[in-house]
C-alpha cells in the first residue's frame, strides 16, 4: 500500500460550491442533483464555509422539490440562510498533504470532507467517500 501519496491523487476537482447570496432551496437542488453530501461556500474563490446535507437534515426538511422538481413551500428554508447552517472556518489542507494524513484530520475531527487549498484558493475536495474508493483500490491491487 502507498502510504505517502498525497491527497492530490484522490481529490475532486470539479468543484460545485455555493455562495452566502445562495438559498437552502439551491443547496438542496445540488446536492440531490450531483448525489454529494457536501458543499464548500464560497466568497470568490476563498472557501468561508462548509455545508453538509446532514445540515439540512438537521432542520428537519429535506423535501422541498416534489417528484416532478417544483418547488414545494419550505418556511424554514425561508427563515434560515447558508450562513446560518455552515460550518465556519473549516479545517482546510493543502493538495501535498498525503493520503494517511487525512485519514488522521477527517478521525481526529470526525468530520467527513476537508477543503483543499492553495495560496487561500479553494482547488478541491476530499470526502471519507474518497478515501474509502482509495482504500478499496489498494486492497484490490494487493489482491491481485
Amino acid at each position: 500500500m502507498k502510504r505517502l501519496e498525497p491527497v492530490l491523487k484522490i481529490m475532486t476537482k470539479k468543484l460545485i460550491t455555493l455562495t452566502l447570496e445562495d438559498d437552502l432551496y439551491k443547496a438542496e437542488k445540488l446536492f440531490k442533483e450531483n448525489n454529494i453530501r457536501h458543499i464548500p461556500i464560497v466568497e470568490e474563490e476563498h472557501i468561508i464555509g462548509m455545508l453538509s446535507c446532514s445540515d439540512l437534515e438537521r432542520i428537519g426538511f429535506l423535501d422541498s422539490y416534489d417528484s416532478d422538481e417544483t418547488k414545494v413551500d419550505n418556511a424554514i428554508y425561508s427563515m434560515l440562510n447558508i450562513g446560518q447552517l455552515m460550518v465556519k472556518n473549516p479545517t482546510v489542507i493543502n493538495s501535498s498533504t498525503t493520503i494517511k494524513s487525512v485519514v488522521e484530520i477527517l478521525a481526529k475531527n470526525e468530520i467527513h470532507a476537508l477543503p483543499v487549498v492553495e495560496n487561500n484558493i479553494l482547488v478541491g475536495i476530499v470526502t471519507t467517500t474518497d478515501v474509502l474508493n482509495y482504500l478499496l483500490k489498494q486492497y484490490e491491487l494487493e489482491t491481485s
